[in-house]
């Protein structure tokens, strides 16, 4: 290594090293903290300003050009889905089905399916009232706050291994773009092994780290419409629905009669995906009400004060990857994994679990981290959709105090701060430690 080599990869940590004291320490807002990072990774760095501002205007527009429409379209489907109370009530009806041994297994699956379309934050949000309920109508036991856990902590790692792993998810949707990785395939690999990592960090885990837990009164936000619900198959029908279309789209660029199909192209493309989804989502789940201004303004105000924040976090987050892709970081990395033999799967996943740490945010970490691993994927053999996966893995990796996730889940469930460690934290480093198992596991088959 040279000595400017050692002077990037002094910039590179510095510069994160500030966003994460400005964040944590300064109470500054993601967007800012980032910005400064990715500013002072260019000056320590060597990059005339002019430059380093050039990277910061592409890293944003790049991010949110891109990404950032899946997310504001996913927010908004999660609004429709919220307000209509189509997901409570596919949720509650799906739980009233399963016995009480087969609750915590049935909260796991309703939180995967209905995880596909929404953010974390927006199924937390579904999901937990319901949970709640159906906890308290089960039958008395010694720890009740046990009994709890065991529907709660499926529900989470449900939620979580769908965030971290599946398509159109924005941080594994922005690493398929980077990296070129096939978005049909991703999705096959992510819930290929997102169903036995949800297992293991849900039902089993509740078993292991639940018992002794105390929970307090969570705090639950409910809307305040009276809205009839949709039937069943209908709510079914539109949380799957952007999935099936780009699967569709994917699986069909395989078939050699059906590759230049422009419908099928089209189906693939997660902004169109959604769009369909979103306008088909209005009628069928809102019906006449559909005309009333309280309930187009609700669910707008809803999608937006959520997306704001998201979309400055990640475009600042898009920001810093530029930066440090301008500085050479990338090309350095690269040139690291051939001299040293490193795997570019555990490369990926270092990167995103020390982003991770430092900033907190699972999708900034993967914004990072994929920005700097093009040119290992470039320059070795590996299967980029693999790559995807292990960056996706390692963003989720020991949430904790600078993660706005923990102290959403903490609230939410009711659970003290060191308990919060004891369960969610430990929940999603179980997630990262066995979904990056099972990618390079997975690694050896295709």
């Amino acid at each position: 290594m040279t000595g400017g080599d050692i002077r990037l990869i002094v910039a590179a940590l510095a510069g994160i090293l500030l966003a994460v004291l400005l964040i944590v320490r300064g109470r500054l807002h993601p967007f800012l903290g980032l910005l400064c990072g990715a500013f002072a990774v260019g000056a320590l760095a060597g990059l005339p300003l002019s430059e380093t501002a050039k990277a910061v205007q592409k890293g944003v527009g790049d991010i949110v050009g891109g990404t950032g429409l899946v997310v504001a379209l996913g927010l908004s489907l999660g609004a429709m889905l919220h307000l209509s109370g189509a997901a409570a009530s596919l949720a509650s009806g799906a739980l009233r089905m399963t016995g009480v041994k087969a609750a915590p297994w049935a909260t796991l699956g309703i939180a995967i399916i209905i995880g596909l379309p929404l953010f974390f934050e927006t199924g937390l949000v579904l999901l937990l009232p319901i949970v709640m309920a159906a906890a308290a109508a089960m039958p008395e036991e010694e720890d009740q706050d046990y009994a709890k856990l065991r529907l709660i902590m499926p529900a989470l790692a449900g939620l979580g291994v769908v965030h971290a792993l599946v398509p159109p998810h924005p941080g594994p949707l922005l690493a398929v773009e980077a990296l070129g990785a096939n978005l049909g395939l991703t999705m096959l690999y992510g819930i290929a092994i997102a169903i036995p990592i949800a297992i293991i960090a849900g039902p089993v885990l509740a078993k292991v780290v639940g018992r002794g837990v105390k929970l307090t009164t969570p705090v639950l936000l409910d809307h305040p419409f009276e809205i009839a619900p949709p039937r069943h198959l209908v709510s079914l029908f539109i949380v799957l629905l952007p999935v099936v279309l780009i699967a569709t789209g994917e699986l069909g660029k395989l078939v050699p009669s059906l590759k230049d199909n422009t419908l099928l192209m089209a189906a693939s493309n997660p902004v169109l995906a959604l769009l369909v989804t979103n306008l088909i989502a209005l009628p069928l789940l809102f019906g006449r009400r559909l005309s009333e201004a309280a309930i187009q303004d609700a669910v707008w105000f809803e999608t937006m004060g959520a997306a704001g924040a998201i979309l400055l976090a990640i475009g600042a987050g898009g920001a810093l990857k530029q930066v440090l892709v301008t500085a050479g970081l990338s090309d350095l990395l690269a040139r690291l994994v051939l001299m040293y033999s490193i795997s570019p799967l555990l490369l990926g996943w270092l990167v995103a679990v020390g982003i991770r740490l430092a900033a907190g945010s699972a999708t900034v970490a993967t914004i990072t981290a994929v920005g700097i691993m093009p040119g290992v994927v470039m320059w070795s053999d590996v299967s980029p959709e693999l790559v995807v996966l292990a960056i996706g893995a390692g963003s989720v990796f020991f949430s904790h105090v600078n993660d706005p996730g923990f102290w959403l889940v903490k609230g939410y469930v009711g659970t003290s701060t060191a308990d919060t460690f004891r369960t969610w934290s430990m929940l999603e480093t179980v997630i990262s430690v066995a979904g990056l198992a099972m990618v390079i596991g997975l690694s050896y088959f295709v």
